[in-house]
């Protein structure tokens, strides 16, 4: 998971190079990192990347010493107590609170962060001025966020739609709010909310994942891929050559992106890129539980290319996951087939 964002001065003036944007978490400093030339910084929280650049960051809580996190990403629980704060001689900004933000991408654009000089410099002027969401409307949602944690959706819509009312461009609020009514019923309604969203900030990805799953259930398998085709443009870890399994402590479900990506491509009869993104979506190591349903995709990919021995992997993987599906007696009629051909194309090689 990585935080990215951008610092400014109030007064306009160039953004000096030591400025330390540091994340802290009940007033422990877990992270610090440097800012860039033109002022933008980037953290990438949980990796073996985690700075701590001054004796002030708690040491002992290296997210690398501890195996749980030992992977990528760290849970996002994890940041309900943290912010951000951006210092450097003379110059501090406001906390930036990050239980309030979008907080369900891979990539976490936290905007802008406004430093104000603490001693006059003269001959600037002062201008404060942030594209921050009003504060009556982020009180809306953190009141919206409480009731649909307890469940209580008809009140936490009321809160939702007051958010969005007071600052129409607020994709978080907008998203919750087609998530509620979903659980209402009302899927209509739910899907405008999530069209909003993805209308008021293309870089917030949950919304689009919604949207996706609306799609492969509508069976639109077009406006399926170019959804998830969208967010998978923003994964960091989808364009890495990685080999091992990636723990996916992101609340955004990659693995379940991937795997909308792939049943897209399938039905498209774009089986290559149907495989890869299958690929991909078995690398994540999902907190929950995983989708069966992905390694039956992997099994018809893999026995068209006559990969026998990785199709019946694949399928025992299945039946693993789910040894009570209702398929199960023909998953293991596919296994007895798949075997049967696997040994005659291996003694057909050993003759050649």
């Amino acid at each position: 998971m990585y935080l990215m964002g951008r610092v400014s001065i109030s007064d306009g003036s160039t953004v000096p190079h030591d400025v330390m944007i540091a994340r802290v978490c009940g007033e422990i400093t877990r992270q610090q990192v440097y800012v860039g030339p033109n002022g933008e910084f980037s953290m990438h929280l949980g990796s073996r990347s985690d700075s701590f650049l001054d004796a002030s960051a708690d040491r002992t809580q290296n997210p690398d010493t501890n195996t749980q996190y030992s992977e990528v990403g760290i849970p996002r629980r994890e940041l309900i107590t943290c912010e951000l704060r951006a210092s450097a001689p003379g110059l501090r900004s406001k906390p930036l609170d990050l239980v309030g933000l979008d907080t369900f991408g891979s990539t976490i654009d936290v905007g802008k962060i406004i430093l104000e000089r603490t001693t006059k410099v003269k001959g600037n002027t002062v201008d404060a001025k942030s594209l921050m969401v009003p504060k009556d409307a982020r009180k809306a949602f953190e009141k919206g966020i409480q009731l649909e944690k307890t469940k209580k959706f008809a009140d936490a819509q009321k809160y939702f739609e007051q958010a969005v009312q007071l600052y129409p461009k607020y994709a978080s609020a907008s998203f919750h709010l087609g998530f509620v009514l979903q659980k209402q019923g009302q899927d209509a309604a739910a899907r405008a909310a999530f069209v909003q969203a993805t209308t008021s900030d293309a870089k917030f990805l949950p919304p689009f994942l919604s949207l996706a799953e609306i799609a492969i259930d509508g069976q639109n398998w077009s406006e399926a891929l170019r959804l998830t085709n969208h967010i998978l443009e923003q994964d960091p870890l989808g364009r890495a050559d990685i080999t091992a399994a990636i723990l996916d402590l992101d609340s955004l479900n990659s693995a379940e992106a991937y795997f909308y990506n792939a049943v897209a491509n399938y039905k498209l009869n774009r089986l290559s890129e149907a495989e890869k993104s299958a690929l991909k979506a078995e690398q994540y190591v999902a907190l929950s539980t995983r989708s069966p349903q992905l390694h039956l995709l992997l099994a018809d990919l893999f026995s068209r290319k006559n990969k026998y021995a990785s199709a019946i992997s694949e399928l025992r993987t299945y039946l693993e996951l789910d040894p009570n599906a209702e398929n199960a007696d023909n998953v293991q009629q596919q296994i007895a087939e798949l075997t049967k051909l696997h040994a005659a194309s291996s003694a057909k090689s050993s003759q050649n």
